[in-house]
């Protein structure tokens, strides 16, 4: 039986004058899962998703989300995504709640349902207690999670982490990344993006190994391995992406 397709990339490439950012890009994420998009900074990850949530436009090639182009569907399909940048888009002179209903109320959400949402975001993300504090007297794991609360507020039926957890403390870090398994299994798909290996590993279903702005492999933590051990044994996902890239990821916080 074929799995849906969520999210699908045809040739996708994106130049910034003679320099290739994303280079030919093919993807394609199914329903249900948690999609790793591993590589190194500078990999091409951020500039890809930036192109899915229609921020940054392709120089070249096409991508469909829930069978959509999003050329022609751009609306329609991100009211259905919710994507967390890597740059924290919150608003220091705002209340938690009031970021939160700022970027719900862009969804169309109002009045009853639009503080139901808010209120129902903050809990998820462990932030209600402080839901009439000014985020920017909040630390850099409750700011990350505040962004993720600010991205959930219209039940997103995917996901999209762009190094969520970058310079935040391991508390924070293992909070944020149980989060985003529970969503999965509440019926987000979730496409997460790090170069933090063991987080990759950790949680998702599949990865893509990223460097250049090319998907060089991509499987099941499984399948890639035995990319390079005929039995997958006695090696490391780390040591895989080093044989496949040449390179060395630090994954270290």
């Amino acid at each position: 039986m074929n799995k849906e397709i969520i999210l699908k990339t045809t040739d996708l490439t994106k130049k910034y004058g003679n320099k290739v950012v994303v280079d030919n890009l093919n993807l394609e994420i199914h329903k249900g899962e948690i999609f790793g998009l591993l590589g190194p900074n500078g990999a091409g990850k951020s500039t890809t998703m930036n192109m899915i949530c229609s921020i940054v436009k392709p120089t070249l090639g096409e991508i469909e989300v829930f069978g959509k182009n999003t050329k022609k569907y751009k609306r329609e399909i991100l009211k259905k995504v919710g994507y967390i940048p890597q740059d924290l888009a919150i608003h220091g002179k705002l209340k938690a709640w009031e970021n939160v209903e700022l970027f719900t109320s862009l969804y169309g959400i109002k009045g009853q349902e639009l503080k139901k949402a808010v209120d129902e975001s903050l809990e998820y993300v462990g932030l209600l207690d402080r839901r009439n504090d000014f985020s920017r007297n909040f630390s850099g794991g409750m700011k990350r999670r505040l962004n993720i609360a600010c991205a959930i507020g219209h039940h997103p039926d995917l996901l999209i982490f762009d190094e969520p957890t970058v310079g935040i403390d391991p508390q924070s870090r293992n909070f944020i990344l149980d989060k985003i398994k529970e969503s999965n299994e509440n019926g987000a798909t979730v496409i997460y993006t790090s170069h933090y290996m063991e987080e990759v590993e950790a949680i998702c279903s599949r990865i893509a190994i990223m460097d250049n702005g090319k998907v060089i492999a991509c499987g099941t933590t499984e399948e890639l391995k035995k990319l390079v051990v005929n039995d997958g044994q006695d090696i490391t996902l780390e040591e895989v992406f080093l044989t496949l890239t040449g390179k060395k990821l630090r994954d270290e916080h």
